[in-house]
């Protein structure tokens, strides 16, 4: 489910954060499944719990979790309007495609790329 790597540069929460948001974008938590408890998953990954907490303060806020006092913390529905992550995200493409194009790919095996991983979801 979440792998942490101690050799990452980036801090523990990102990862946690990072690993339940593909988790959530990737259906495999759907909809109104229930997460572990913060206590539940820093026990399993043998981490802090003020880490969980932070990374599912900041996925709630990105609206990927919605958390509901007494009953936990749920992968959230689908959201159309969430336009700051999506100009976050289309950044990052950009980016990304700038990078792919100076190491030689055309903008045929760019969006035949992206085209292949839609296909995938």
């Amino acid at each position: 489910m979440i792998h942490i790597d101690y050799r990452d540069p980036r801090p523990i929460y990102e990862q946690v954060k990072d690993s339940l948001r593909r988790l959530v974008v990737s259906g495999a938590l759907p909809p109104g499944e229930k997460l572990p408890s913060v206590r539940e998953l820093a026990t399993a990954l043998t981490i802090n719990p003020n880490t969980i907490q932070r990374a599912y303060r900041e996925l709630e806020a990105e609206d990927y979790i919605v958390s509901v006092p007494g009953k936990g913390s749920f992968a959230a529905e689908r959201r159309e309007e969430n336009a700051e992550r999506k100009r976050e995200l289309l950044r990052t493409l950009r980016e990304t495609c700038r990078e792919l194009r100076w190491l030689g790919l055309s903008d045929e095996e760019i969006a035949a790329a992206i085209e292949k991983e839609s296909e995938g979801t």
